[in-house]
């Protein structure tokens, strides 16, 4: 009998594309792509799942108060909004994290919660989800966390290497990050993978 699926879309927000604050190379190319992941998930009637980081100003997570990031995703910016041609459901769920100005947190989407404060974990728990497909941005930080803290909570977990892009503060830190995961017990997939795998469940 086949897991029960969600789809957890990262951080795809302005000011991680470039022109934005903190930009992923090429990270607007991720949305096409997670577009049609969109589309498959609702076909089979899978939940979709949105993080976003969502700072106050002046939060301690940003380098003026001693982080180690420029400000990005400063709440009701369009900065924060998730990118004008990502084409979210109505009925996707939004997690909400980064939103403490005291703490440097919120790369994970484990750490945010949804609009009724519960945590992403406790929703996928309440659906009934146990297999877990993450794209967005970015791969070496928000990605890579989520995707770590999913495995740790004992969920199949799937990199969709096709839809995630990444900050690269040192050369090599994307590549790196996707080996580390994948060691750690994360499988890689394509859309390609996931659509046939929907196309034979249904």
């Amino acid at each position: 009998m086949a897991l029960k699926q969600a789809l957890l879309i990262v951080d795809v927000q302005h000011d991680f594309c470039p022109g934005g604050a903190l930009p992923a190379q090429d990270g607007d190319d991720v949305v096409p792509v997670l577009n049609e992941y969109i589309d498959d998930f609702k076909r089979a009637d899978h939940p979709i799942f949105a993080s976003r980081d969502w700072h106050p100003e002046g939060s301690a997570h940003f380098q003026d108060r001693g982080g180690p990031w420029p400000p990005h995703c400063i709440q009701g910016t369009s900065g924060a909004e998730f990118h004008r041609d990502l084409n979210l459901p109505d009925s996707a769920v939004i997690i909400t994290k980064g939103d403490d100005p005291e703490e440097d947190e919120g790369y994970s989407a484990f750490e945010g919660k949804t609009p009724d404060g519960k945590t992403l974990l406790d929703s996928l728990k309440d659906a009934g989800i146990e297999e877990i497909y993450i794209g967005g941005l970015a791969t070496d930080y928000c990605v890579r966390a989520s995707a770590m803290d999913a495995v740790k909570a004992g969920l199949r977990t799937h990199l969709l290497l096709d839809a995630i892009r990444g900050v690269d503060v040192n050369p090599g830190d994307s590549e790196r990050a996707i080996e580390e995961l994948k060691r750690d017990g994360v499988h890689v997939a394509t859309r390609a993978q996931v659509a046939a795998q929907h196309a034979e469940t249904n």
